[in-house]
């Protein structure tokens, strides 16, 4: 390969890889984040109210028995 086709592949392999590495890197922040608000209501609650949502307490349990179960099923 002559010196020309290198200036167009290495910013080709460079932007792949970043696209790769940041989509994980970003489900894992998220992944963590959703654990987080599993066991903490008062952050599950500000998220809904920032989504528009009011959640009484019974509200607020289903939703977490939900992020559980559905945590649950994924593990299977």
């Amino acid at each position: 390969m002559n010196e020309g086709m290198w200036d167009w592949i290495i910013p080709i392999v460079t932007l792949i890889a970043g696209l790769v590495g940041g989509f994980f890197i970003g489900v894992y922040v998220l992944r963590k984040q959703m654990e987080k608000m599993q066991t903490n209501p008062e952050m599950l609650q500000q998220m809904a109210k920032r989504m528009g949502y009011n959640l009484n307490k019974k509200q607020m349990q289903q939703v977490q028995n939900m992020m559980k179960n559905s945590k649950n099923f994924r593990k299977r």
